[in-house]
Order: structure tokens, then C-alpha cells, then sequence
């Protein structure tokens, strides 16, 4: 969905453009709607900025995209925000070349920011035990709640994974769950018997009452018997963690992250956790083995007579 007030704001031109440019590129790659929007806002606040200067999005020259980078620099944005704005600018200027509406892309020979490469914030084994305590399983919502924490935690799932499940996606006698991922990418992920318990239990007793009678095939519907939205449940897991008592700045994969990381400290190969997360490049899960490093050397610290 487009940003209602940039839209606005924008010459009708551009918005064709932008909106074009989308259309393609999600008929070809089968992009997520999260990642389209994604990309809608960095185009269009680039196209507004450029119409500020009283420049248009196919009479950009090279000179205007630096500008605008440092222009982001001055305005103290992330290096790694401006990293896939730029990203995603070489996408749209490669796609109007190709199509013959420019001779020459701008943002060649523009080199990316420099940016480290940020840890993820995860949870400790204590820490997850303590978090899935929290919901009090007397209400038919927080129990909803502590079985989707269950199943994150066992499955490594997103949380836009887990909202956007549906029945016919779990085998549990088999133990499995189909995940539709990014890029529309299947993947089989095991849910362990802790899980799958608890689900059997969901579907056949609570389920019902938070359905009240509706027909819907969501596995985690929401209190208005609908799906449930991302900024919903992590509202939710924000709440169980102050109930909790877990203090720790969290992020919404919060439970992916401490999935992959248990899984290596406990000496999972990194290729198999590689294929649970549905990461596509190896390189993307190898962050894990860092935090993994990170706990391993704190507890021979910790332990060890001469830590």
C-alpha cells in the first residue's frame, strides 16, 4: 500500500513509474507485499526529493543520486537503510534502461555505505523458558499466544510465517510444517513433539472458542476471528516479555534468532539451519555461528579455571 501522504505529494508521472516498476518486478521475482512496500516508500521518497530539486526520475544524473546519499548522511539515517534504499534505486534504474526509457543508468560505479554488520539480538535457553510461561493459559487468547510462541520457537518460522498459516499447511502426524517463505519459496520445517502437542490440544479446544462459530482457515485467528497481523503479535510477544520480566531489547524474529542460535550451541550444522530459516545464501546464517562463538567463549570464561 502507498504512502498516502508522499503519493499525494508526488507528480502523477512518477507515481506511474513507481508503480510500474513494481508491477514487473513482482510478476518476476514474486515478491513479498511487505518487500514491495518496502521498496514503494524508498522510490517514492527518492522521486520527492528529486522534485524538490526540480528533477524528474528519468532526467536523474549520477551527480543527483550523490547528492541525495549525502543528503540521507547529513539526516544521520542508517548506513544500513540507505544501503537497500540504494539497492533497490539500482533495481528500478537497471529495469528503465532495459526497457529503453534511459541511456545510462545513474547509480553506476555509486558504491554502497559502508556498514557492520549488526549482531542479532537473541534470548538466552532461561530467557525463552521464562517468555513461554508468561501467557496465562486460563484465557483462550494467551493461550493462542503460547502455542505461537511454541511454534516459533520450535520452527525458526517469521512472524508473517507463523499470522499467515493456514490448516492445510501442518501435517501433524507427520510433524511437519509447509512454509511459504520469501520469494514465495516452500520449505518443510519440523515441529518436534513439544510443539505439536501443544497445537493438538489448540486446535481441538481453543481454536473453537476464538473461531466462535466463523469459518476461517487460519490456524491463529485473531480476537475478531480474522488473520492476525505482524504488528499484532508483536505487540503481544512485547506484552509476555514485560510479564515476563525479560528486559532485553527485542525485535520481531526475536524467537528466529535464539531458534538458529540454541540450534548451533546445542551443534546443529550450519547448512541444516541454513534450510529451516529458508535463507537462500549460506552467508546470511553465518551471522549465527558469531553469536554462537560469542556464548561459547563467555561460558569458558565463565567455567573454565583459567577463563
Amino acid at each position: 500500500m502507498a504512502d498516502a501522504d508522499t503519493s499525494s505529494k508526488l507528480g502523477s508521472a512518477a507515481q506511474t513509474l513507481i508503480e510500474a516498476y513494481l508491477d514487473a518486478i513482482w510478476m518476476e521475482k514474486g515478491l513479498s507485499d511487505n518487500t514491495l512496500a518496502s521498496y514503494r516508500r524508498d522510490l517514492q521518497a527518492f522521486a520527492l526529493w528529486l522534485q524538490q530539486q526540480g528533477v524528474d526520475l528519468l532526467g536523474c544524473q549520477r551527480s543527483a543520486v550523490q547528492r541525495y546519499l549525502a543528503w540521507r548522511l547529513k539526516q544521520r539515517i542508517k548506513p544500513s537503510s540507505t544501503a537497500r534504499m540504494l539497492s533497490c534505486l539500482r533495481g528500478f534504474y537497471r529495469y528503465q534502461l532495459r526497457e529503453e526509457q534511459i541511456t545510462e543508468d545513474p547509480t553506476l560505479l555509486i558504491e554502497s555505505p559502508k556498514r557492520g554488520r549488526a549482531l542479532p539480538k537473541t534470548l538466552t535457553e532461561h530467557d525463552v523458558e521464562q517468555l513461554l510461561a508468561a501467557p496465562v493459559l486460563g484465557d483462550p487468547v494467551q493461550y493462542r499466544d503460547r502455542v505461537m510462541l511454541e511454534v516459533l520457537y520450535a520452527t525458526g518460522m517469521r512472524v508473517s510465517e507463523l499470522v499467515g498459516l493456514e490448516l492445510h499447511m501442518m501435517n501433524l502426524n507427520q510433524g511437519v510444517i509447509r512454509v511459504t517463505g520469501k520469494g514465495n519459496k516452500e520449505r518443510l520445517v519440523p515441529l518436534g513433539e513439544e510443539a505439536i502437542g501443544w497445537l493438538k490440544s489448540y486446535l481441538t479446544e481453543v481454536r473453537p472458542l476464538l473461531l466462535a462459530g466463523q469459518n476461517l482457515n487460519a490456524v491463529f485467528p485473531s480476537r475478531r476471528g480474522s488473520f492476525m497481523t505482524r504488528q499484532t503479535f508483536w505487540h503481544r510477544i512485547k506484552h509476555h516479555a514485560l510479564v515476563s520480566g525479560i528486559n532485553k531489547p527485542l525485535s520481531p524474529h526475536v524467537l528466529r534468532h535464539a531458534f538458529a542460535t540454541h540450534l548451533l550451541n546445542h551443534g546443529a550444522d550450519l547448512r541444516v539451519v541454513q534450510m529451516l530459516l529458508g535463507h537462500s545464501d549460506l552467508s546470511t546464517t553465518q551471522i549465527y555461528t558469531h553469536v554462537a562463538q560469542q556464548r561459547l567463549q563467555a561460558l569458558h570464561q565463565l567455567h573454565h579455571p583459567r577463563g
